[in-house]
């Protein structure tokens, strides 16, 4: 069978994974920042020794990374500029003029991504029915250009007013840059990001100019370093909205890769939730540098049209720099293994969202980190093996996290090692129970319904304690659970969503209009999936974005192939309103419904999930070992029961305090829980006393 591959750089590790039918390999290589491949290719080295193949052999790789997140909120982009509508210069330092912090009298707004003298004006208008009202002067584009050559820009944003309903004079724009400016790469909103509200689009547009030399050279030189040695197959990237795009069209949207990692995760657990039949997950993914929370429901992630990177202020909405395209909706915080604490001024812990990164990484690496992370407070808690970590590849060292801990930590609090990794461990579980807390009263939702399903290399080590938390009776933790963005790659489809801003009150319903839309945007999604694989059966999912007159948000109104086909403005008055409904409580009688956005997504079915056979709890199965653990629970140590992984067979369980022990994670089992084996070697964490069906 043939081969696949799938590798996800994180901020601290690049996880790489070798399918080969039911056959799975996999490794964990410390991310290298200079270089990014080098650690694909090791670890490409290693799954291809354990398979026993040559690397010729993969058919397929699949690939997500956080470079282009990273390039964005580090400001290491390209010379880029913006050539945006005269009078609209400054939108995007304006934004929406909204304060994300009401009472803060020294708020300091984050600083756009191009400064003003890198934004230039044409003389041009349309009115927002896409009529001209000012005519766009190719002369005076060839002025501009001559201009931004003289200046020596890598590449240029292209945001005019109202361009998504008729782009005419973005496409001249770009006629004459290609024409004057050969070398330079042009992003045009109309393409980017075709969708109403200027800041958001041009946002969008000018962070998609921003990273697109640096990622199609990273590209570009990924390409040539597998071919090198001898992966010559096709290359696919992870989209931040859960599907696969080419390399070609990842090379020109680079924006659409901004979540691919995080999105992987959210693939994964939906497929482990289709498994088992779940239709309430909490999905749990927390890595070497941040935790990613996201609702799954009905074994689908919830998806967003708008997401912000970068936000100064942790939690706050507005706080950071929105990019308007399909995306998993999750929450993000700065809290993985990583992830550095200190003392603030008013004598408490705080964790994050600074990290460790791989390089020099947390104290107990021994690469020169001096700083505590929570890896160092896992360590000494006794969460941790240090001869056992990543397989045994990276040996941690538990008197430098002791000596970090009281370094930076103890001597200002009065406190231990050990009593400053407990804080340090009940900080970083807190902040991550709160954004779980936050994100699921924003959506109306009920945890305590919910089962987690947590992966990454960190959040098997806390996702017992955060259940405890949120009061969550079950978790699961998957079979490759170290490395479960880059698996998820593996079960991704190809997709890609299109969108389009056509502002439309329901009592000027336009069916025929409305049925050219969605076969428009139909023909433009399913030709991009066709460029991935010609021959899959493509099927298309519709969505309107509906809001009562002088609403400024809208809400996602989703509709059935027969709907879409032959549209109708009462069905969808209806749908609106059972929707709102649901969100709100009740509708609100007599208000003119207006649509503002239509979406078509586009996509390959993915092979169908197996379902988890059903297990008769058997033995208590051999312990390896014990180990003085931590229990946060009961505030002291406790003797645990070290288990490796492998000696589960299905049935097997375990009785809290453990630690259950695999070369890519630890699960650890406080005394309230237990542990029971499932037939596809899944972790089946449950309050202590409570059955399987219970």
């Amino acid at each position: 069978m043939s081969a696949r591959l799938g590798v996800d750089i994180g901020g601290t590790f690049t996880d790489v994974v070798l399918e080969i039918g039911e056959e799975r390999h996999s490794t964990k290589v410390l991310t290298t920042y200079a270089a990014p491949e080098d650690a694909i290719i090791e670890g490409m080295g290693r799954v291809c020794a354990q398979a026993g193949i040559a690397p010729g052999e993969i058919g397929q790789i699949i690939h997500g990374t956080t470079l282009a997140t990273n390039a964005l909120i580090e400001r290491r982009g390209a010379r880029t500029a913006l050539i945006t509508t005269e009078g609209f210069r400054d939108v995007i330092e304006m934004r929406t003029e909204s304060r994300f912090e009401q009472y803060d009298l020294n708020l300091v707004l984050p600083q756009p991504l191009l400064p003003r003298n890198r934004r230039y004006v044409l003389r041009e208008r349309l009115d927002a029915e896409g009529g001209v009202l000012i005519p766009l002067d190719r002369a005076e584009v060839e002025a501009l250009a001559d201009e931004l050559r003289e200046a020596g820009y890598e590449s240029v944003a292209v945001g005019l007013l109202h361009s998504y309903v008729n782009d005419a004079h973005e496409r001249m724009v770009a006629e004459v840059l290609a024409e004057k400016l050969p070398g330079v790469l042009v992003s045009l909103s109309s393409q980017v990001s075709p969708q109403m509200r200027e800041y958001e689009r041009f946002n969008t547009t000018i962070a998609n100019a921003y990273i697109q030399p640096l990622m199609k050279t990273y590209l570009d030189r990924l390409k040539g370093r597998l071919e090198a040695e001898g992966a010559g197959c096709p290359i696919f990237l992870m989209h931040s909205g859960g599907g696969i795009m080419s390399i070609e069209s990842a090379a020109a949207f680079p924006v659409r890769l901004v979540e691919s990692g995080p999105a992987g995760g959210a693939i994964f657990a939906a497929d482990i939730a289709a498994r088992h039949g779940l239709d309430k997950v909490l999905s749990f993914d927390m890595g070497g540098t941040t935790a990613k929370i996201c609702l799954i429901k009905n074994q689908t992630p919830k998806t967003a049209r708008v997401f912000e990177v970068a936000r100064s202020y942790r939690f706050k909405k507005g706080s950071g720099m929105p990019i308007s395209i399909p995306v998993i909706d999750m929450v993000e915080i700065g809290a993985g293994g990583g992830s550095l604490a200190h003392v603030d001024a008013m004598n408490q812990i705080r964790v994050g969202p600074e990290s460790a990164g791989s390089e020099p990484g947390p104290a107990c690496y021994g690469r020169g980190g001096e700083r505590p992370a929570v890896t160092d407070a896992d360590l000494v808690l006794g969460k941790l093996d240090p001869a056992n970590f990543a397989g045994g590849s990276i040996p941690l060292y538990p008197d430098r996290s002791e000596a970090a801990l009281r370094a930076h930590l103890g001597e200002t609090l009065g406190m231990g090692a050990e009593e400053a990794a407990w804080g340090l461990a009940e900080v970083v579980d807190e902040n991550m129970a709160n954004a779980a807390r936050v994100h699921a009263v924003e959506n109306g939702e009920d945890l305590s319904d919910y089962t987690m399903i947590a992966f990454g290399g960190a959040a098997p080590l806390h996702a017992a304690r955060l259940c405890e938390k949120l009061g969550i009776d079950r978790c699961l933790v998957p079979v490759g659970a170290g490395v479960g963005s880059a698996i998820g790659f593996l079960r991704a489809p190809f997709s890609f969503e299109a969108n389009r801003s056509v502002f439309m009150r329901l009592s000027e319903f336009d069916g025929d209009r409305v049925r050219a839309l969605f076969g428009e945007m139909e023909e433009e999604a399913k030709s991009f999936v066709r460029s991935c694989d010609a021959e899959a059966a493509i099927r298309a999912d519709y969505k309107v974005y509906m809001r009562y007159a002088g609403q400024g948000w809208e809400i996602p109104v989703e509709l059935t192939d027969a709907q879409a086909a032959d549209p109708d403005g009462k069905t969808l008055l209806a749908l609106f309103e059972a929707e709102y409904t649901k969100l709100f409580g009740r509708a609100v009688e007599a208000m003119e419904v207006e649509v503002t956005v239509w979406s078509v997504n586009a996509y390959t079915d993915p092979d169908a999930s197996a379902p988890a056979a059903p297990v008769e709890s058997g033995m208590d199965v051999a312990r390896a070992g014990t180990r003085a653990l931590f229990d946060p629970g009961v505030g002291h140590r406790v003797e645990a029961a070290v288990v490796e992984r492998d000696s589960m067979a299905p049935g097997a369980h375990v009785e809290g305090p453990a630690v259950v022990t695999e070369r890519e994670t630890t699960v650890v089992l406080p005394l309230s829980r237990r542990i029971v084996a499932l037939s596809d070697g899944s972790l089946d964490i449950r309050v202590k006393g409570e059955t399987e069906n219970g």
